[in-house]
């Protein structure tokens, strides 16, 4: 992607193009020497018709230097701009050699807009006219009034073409940084985006999808025990439509991107107990779901309480899911520098390395791994046909001070 420089007006190419408010400098080195040789002139020749000529003169080239940005807008304005200045600056040479001094902003005029063949070719006359101008009034040939202009011309025009072309490689850099920033800005966004959808796709799947599941075959185990235990059957009636105001207030914090509000200021560690224990009942009939806490409970940060409801609810799903297993025990230990979640069931088991490598058991181990790996803990998987399965997932018990310096690190990544 090409940028355009900043600071060029159209018709601008010369090689002081860039350079910020130069015209507003070599406009008061001009009028000063306009000023001083045309109050030299008028001193030594009087004011006569000639003198009347250098002093319109004078003004005219004050003025027109002074017009540089009326016709901005117009590519040709500058051109005719640098030779308009050059004809009167070579008229008021030839008729009073003193304003050779006005060169200089003439000819970084003639730098700031020409190319440089031009500018060079143009600057080359301007040194000669200059030249024939300081021999006219000297007594006799003196070569360093040749020699010196022309060393000076030169020695200036190609330090400013070296200036001129790291300026341009600069320019350069400068804009394929830029570019690469904007690059790496747009992966980032892209990067993020997808984190965001697999985190959503994680929440949802933990979530409202496992609350769905149990809300069916509750229902279905009501169905079959309506007539012959209708008590039994209200009983998973009740508890259908538990999971699913449960399931419609995780609807709203997975929305609001938020932690379980009931999960947020739980000191002793009571919220967390009771939505394990709602999760256990939650699991389809016919599995016992034992929870055991072991360990003196603390307070836990809101998110880590919810991953580990969460963590529950999908360990939980895939017991019921693939396990066929009779007995679940749902263990939730404190240790001093960690907290720990094993869900232990007696169901037939499975290879863990065959299934990571298949993908067939969908996004629950996956997604259990991934909450804990966001939350600086880990899960494992232990599993083996017709051995049962255990998950278990730990995750760090900081500080209040760690917990706070932790936050701001954890909210940057979120796209």
């Amino acid at each position: 992607m090409t940028r355009p420089s900043s600071g060029r007006s159209r018709g601008v190419r010369g090689i002081l193009a860039p350079a910020d408010r130069l015209d507003q400098w070599l406009l008061v080195m001009l009028l000063v020497l306009l000023v001083t040789c045309a109050v030299r002139y008028v001193d030594r020749h009087g004011l006569g018709a000639t003198g009347v000529g250098v002093l319109a003169g004078a003004l005219l080239l004050g003025s027109a230097y002074a017009s540089r940005g009326l016709l901005t807008g117009r590519a040709w304005w500058p051109t005719v701009w640098v030779g308009a200045m050059v004809v009167l600056w070579g008229v008021l040479t030839a008729v009073a050699p003193s304003f050779a001094w006005c060169a200089v902003p003439v000819a970084f005029a003639v730098l700031r807009v020409l190319p440089f063949g031009w500018a060079v070719g143009t600057v080359v006359v301007m040194t000669g006219l200059l030249t024939s101008a300081w021999l006219r009034i000297s007594d006799g040939f003196d070569p360093v009034q040749v020699a010196g202009p022309i060393g000076i011309a030169l020695v200036t025009v190609l330090a400013y073409r070296a200036l001129d072309v790291e300026s341009r490689a600069r320019q350069e850099l400068v804009d394929q940084l830029v570019e690469a920033q904007a690059d790496l800005a747009e992966e980032q966004h892209r990067t993020g985006a997808l984190a965001e959808r697999t985190r959503l796709s994680r929440e949802i799947h933990d979530s409202v999808g496992q609350g769905l599941s149990s809300i069916n075959l509750l229902l279905q185990a009501a169905e079959q025990a309506w007539d012959a235990h209708p008590a039994a059957a209200r009983e998973h009636v009740h508890t259908a439509a538990t999971t699913a105001r449960d399931g419609l207030d995780e609807v709203r914090r997975v929305v609001r991107d938020l932690a379980p509000d009931h999960l947020a200021a739980d000191p002793g560690g009571t919220a967390l107990a009771d939505a394990l224990r709602r999760a256990a009942n939650q699991a389809a009939a016919g599995t016992a779901v034992e929870l055991r806490i072991d360990g003196s409970p603390v307070g836990l940060p809101a998110e880590v309480a919810a991953a580990l409801v969460r963590t529950a609810r999908g360990a939980l799903a895939n017991v019921r899911e693939h396990a066929d297993a009779h007995r679940v025990a749902l263990t939730l230990t404190y240790h001093h520098d960690e907290v720990v979640l094993d869900v232990r069931d007696d169901g037939r088991g499975f290879d863990p390395d065959t299934v990571r490598a298949s993908g067939t058991r969908g996004r629950g181990l996956a997604g259990i791994r991934e909450r804990a790996a966001g939350l600086d803990g880990r899960a494992e998987v232990e599993s083996a046909p017709g051995e049962g399965t255990t998950v278990s997932a730990r995750f760090p018990i900081h500080t209040e001070v760690e917990q706070a310096a932790l936050r701001p690190s954890r909210n940057q990544g979120t796209p």
